[in-house]
């Protein structure tokens, strides 16, 4: 329930009085960081001001590029060291500008530079460097990160590699963190060494073991993962990204095991090996990944059982090999926009597919490896494989054109396929604003328009499909191993890595001093 603030009284420069209603009284103290308009804050780093910061606080950042030479590690986790560790519940990290705000994984010289003697490994171990993350708020509830953006924190041997994460103790399999806020925030790396792919930045903006929050005008590029990511949360994901935007990664969005209420708005996907996807495997567990809604409920948007929508977002020209990549990341086939491996119940509607050269959406069946086969379908005789088919989910009203450039055979506008015999998927009111929509199965519209729950076995015309599918992915199946192409197809390989700078001007919040009590750096009236 939203409180009303019914008064304000000074107590201190930064510190001031709330008073709510209905008789609530609370201390919100603002702690302020660097030199803003010559006014000089109390702290020099930001991890000093997180330090001193109790539960409720503001901390406001002034402009700068603010270097990582020390790391800082949870308690009983030294393996996830990073720049800014945040433990404490309802705290605000808000920078005073986004662009100027730097939270930088480089040790010393120029910004963000690409330069490797300057770059922030992290701490040693006895297998190597641990890599480094930029802000982690382990298990805090309700942080909320602002108008800032963080760069070249690099992967080793412990859990480094992501540039804002929202941990709520990843590898337990259980939720630990409620409610977060991020907005107006910024990741990249524009560090890459290709004879040490291993120190490569991971994931941009990462929320894992997580139950609520909220992205708002994010920009994640040039990892070798994922730009977003959200995972092992199963059915009480309960997190919404609008306005956001992805390029120049192996995948837009990576999405493990994450469902329930998960809602994707407003958003661009563009020029990344594989713009969206979300999948079930055996990793980032509990699988698998399932959009029905909690409880049996039903969704305020699809008016169905699921609460997992993508709507309303651009997706286009996703057709880059030459990024970083590493992992299953790697695997993403190129030219997709959007893939759903070994997904259920899951929404895609009202969304443009454009210029992907492979396929503009695709549903599949994901192989993973086992034992255990948890949510999946294990081998014969219990052999080290376990298939998450794809079930339940529904595409519809989305307009698609320009797709399938490359020109192998299945690829165009949408594909699916599935394993076994389930609950069929649906298909309906998709077109090609430039032609006749084209699709695997060709009849998908006709035959498959309503998700109404019947079992359909798997389409006898999805082979070529699948196998089209795997030559693009490059996937090593278990039992398997790398899957073959078909004679004659072709997809773009990595030749060179390129970097991509960062956009010029990616919007700030436009009143950094709105909604913060009065101080030195946000004086009465001030809005700038």
């Amino acid at each position: 329930m939203r409180r009303t603030l019914v008064g304000l009284a000074a107590l201190s420069a930064g510190v001031w009085l709330l008073a709510l209603a209905p008789a609530a009284v609370a201390r919100v103290r603002v702690l302020r960081v660097g030199t803003y308009h010559g006014i000089r804050g109390q702290y020099r780093t930001i991890q000093a001001a997180v330090n001193h910061a109790k539960p409720g606080a503001v901390i406001l950042i002034a402009p700068g590029d603010y270097k990582t030479r020390r790391s800082h590690a949870p308690k009983g986790a030294s393996n996830r060291p990073a720049a800014v560790l945040i433990t404490k519940r309802n705290i605000t990290l808000r920078g005073m500008n986004r662009n100027r705000v730097v939270i930088d994984g480089t040790r010393r010289g120029r910004r963000c530079n690409a330069i490797k003697r300057d770059q922030n490994f992290g701490p040693k171990s006895k297998n190597g460097r641990l890599g480094l993350n930029g802000v982690l708020v382990w298990k805090a509830d309700n942080v909320k990160v602002e108008n800032l953006t963080t760069c070249n924190f690099l992967s080793g041997a412990g859990d480094g590699g992501n540039g804002i994460w929202w941990n709520g103790g990843d590898g337990s399999g259980k939720i630990h963190g409620w409610g977060y806020y991020g907005a107006y925030i910024t990741s990249t790396s524009r560090y890459y060494d290709p004879k040490d792919t291993g120190t490569a930045a991971a994931y941009g903006i990462f929320s894992s073991n997580w139950g609520g929050g909220k992205w708002y005008q994010a920009y994640a590029s040039n990892f070798n993962d994922s730009g977003f990511y959200i995972g092992a949360c199963q059915q009480e994901c309960n997190q919404t990204m609008s306005h956001v935007w992805a390029e120049y990664n192996a995948l837009g969005y990576s999405g493990s095991n994450s469902g329930g209420t998960l809602v994707t708005k407003y958003s661009q996907f563009d020029n990344n090996e594989d713009g969206f996807d979300t999948n079930s495997q055996n990793g980032d567990n509990p699988p698998p990944q399932n959009g029905l809604c909690p409880h049996g409920g039903t969704s305020a948007i699809t008016h169905t059982h699921s609460c997992w929508v993508f709507e309303h977002n651009y997706v286009h020209d996703n057709n880059n090999p030459n990024i970083p990549s590493a992992g299953l990341a790697a695997a993403g086939p190129v030219g997709t926009g959007m893939s759903i491996s070994g997904g259920r119940y899951d929404t895609v509607m009202d969304n443009t597919f454009a210029r992907n050269d492979a396929w503009g959406t695709i549903f599949v069946p994901f192989p993973d490896s086992g034992p255990p086969c948890t949510g999946g379908t294990s081998g014969p005789g219990g052999e080290p494989a376990c298939v998450y088919d794809e079930y339940g989910d529904a595409l519809l009203n989305n307009t698609y054109y320009d797709n399938g450039g490359y020109g192998n055979p299945t690829n165009g506008d949408f594909g699916w396929a599935h394993a076994e015999t389930d609950a069929t998927s649906c298909f309906s009111g998709n077109r090609d604003t430039k032609g006749s929509l084209t699709s695997t199965p060709s009849y998908a519209q006709t035959l498959y328009a309503s998700c109404n729950g019947t079992d359909v076995p798997p389409d006898p015309t999805s082979g070529t499909f699948l196998a089209e599918v795997g030559c693009d992915s490059t996937l090593y199946a278990p039992l398997v191993g790398k899957l073959p192409c078909p004679p004659g197809s072709s997809y773009p390989r990595r030749t060179h890595v390129v970097m991509k700078p960062l956009p010029k001007h990616l919007k700030s919040m436009p009143h950094p001093c709105r909604g913060i009590p009065r101080n030195p750096w946000c004086p009465a009236h001030r809005k700038k």
